[in-house]
């Protein structure tokens, strides 16, 4: 089928079947503000800030849920799209806590960003204000701050939709509307898997690292790209360093492995990189205890005893277990040492269990 022709703010572009209008303008580098769309979710159209005008359609539609069609006019910075989405900021920022001092996502957070672009404080709008409330529960590893919850769903969609928990949901309605587990328990008595999803969804600082709590803020931290070490899957991430230590991690979106997605030990299961109990060289017994070695010393003290054992006691004697922690091709080359090199079939994984 060919591409369909749209035009945005009085320039053409090719739109493909299935798309958005905020798909066309993301890609072709048009910005167009969010607050409740994610990628990786269902749109939302919750948000309202995505409005723009299309010539021929009543209203201002939001662009995440509009379907880009052939010949459609849109216009994204109008004065009109304008007005309604500082109305729609001042709205959000009259029901948000304003201590963006001491929040962990100050410097990183996308109400603050289009606060700051559109010019808005939340002043100018009255009325109730919802009570702060800080989940401080056993959970060791996410902090829900609801207070400063804009009720986006980006969270609930992602729990829902990408890691198929649905630990959370809305809850109430109207001004009592709340993002909530069952019963509005904690965490840990939900279904969730402190995947840390959510908190990567999560535009404002209502859900927040625990453990990354005041060891630095976004410009603080230098990201560095890796593969995550917890078994073979090969997720990529980013650790976020600060002065030599790892602080915090955050998932890679553009990983084939993972797209983004990380388990509650890929995300959080980093402190033993800085542990004092890591063993920095190899250790041989002599006189019944472990003593320092070089790598030299040790591989041939290894040599010596397979080759004594196997002397002794013949090839049943020895048995490879791998590790799932290893890449594909690091068990490769240790099943083919078993056999090739030992003369052993018996070799195991972790994996099979």
């Amino acid at each position: 089928m060919a591409p369909m022709q749209i035009t945005i703010n009085d320039q053409v572009y090719e739109a493909h079947e299935g798309e958005t209008v905020l798909d066309v303008a993301r890609r072709n580098d048009v910005s167009i503000p969010t607050l409740c769309y994610d990628e990786r979710a269902e749109p939302f159209g919750g948000c309202r800030l995505c409005i723009v005008e299309i010539e021929g359609l009543r209203g201002l539609p939001p662009a995440c849920c509009t379907p880009a069609t052939d010949g459609m006019v849109v216009r994204t910075h109008t004065e009109q799209v304008e007005r309604m989405r500082r109305i729609v900021l001042e709205l959000l920022l009259s029901d948000h806590p304003s201590e963006c001092l001491l929040c962990e996502k100050n410097g990183a957070c996308t109400l603050q960003d289009l606060a700051y672009e559109y010019g808005v404080d939340g002043r100018s709008m009255g009325g109730d204000q919802h009570p702060l409330f800080l989940e401080l529960d056993c959970n060791p590893f996410i902090d829900r701050d609801y207070s400063k919850c804009i009720l986006c769903g980006r969270c609930v969609r992602v729990c829902e939709g990408v890691q198929g928990n649905a630990a959370i949901d809305f809850a109430g309605r109207g001004f009592e509307a709340h993002i909530a587990t069952p019963f509005d328990s904690g965490l840990m008595d939900s279904a969730c898997e402190l995947c840390g999803q959510c908190v990567d969804a999560c535009p404002v600082g209502a859900l927040t690292d625990r453990k990354r709590k005041g060891l630095g803020r976004a410009k603080d931290l230098a990201r560095v790209r890796t593969t995550c070490c917890h078994c073979g899957v090969g997720c990529g991430l980013y650790l976020l360093v600060r002065e030599g230590r790892i602080c915090g991690v955050e998932p890679d979106f553009g990983a084939p492995a993972n797209q983004g997605s990380l388990c509650v030990k890929g995300r959080y299961a980093y402190d033993f990189v800085h542990s004092e109990d890591r063993l920095k060289t190899p250790l041989i017994r002599r006189d019944g205890e472990l003593q320092p070695a070089t790598w030299e010393e040790a591989l041939s003290h290894v040599a010596e005893r397979m080759q004594a054992i196997k002397a002794e006691s013949g090839l049943d004697a020895f048995a490879g277990w791998a590790s799932s922690c290893a890449t594909n091709e690091a068990n490769y080359l240790f099943q083919r040492f078993m056999r090739a090199v030992v003369g052993t079939n018996n070799v195991d994984n972790c994996a099979r269990q």
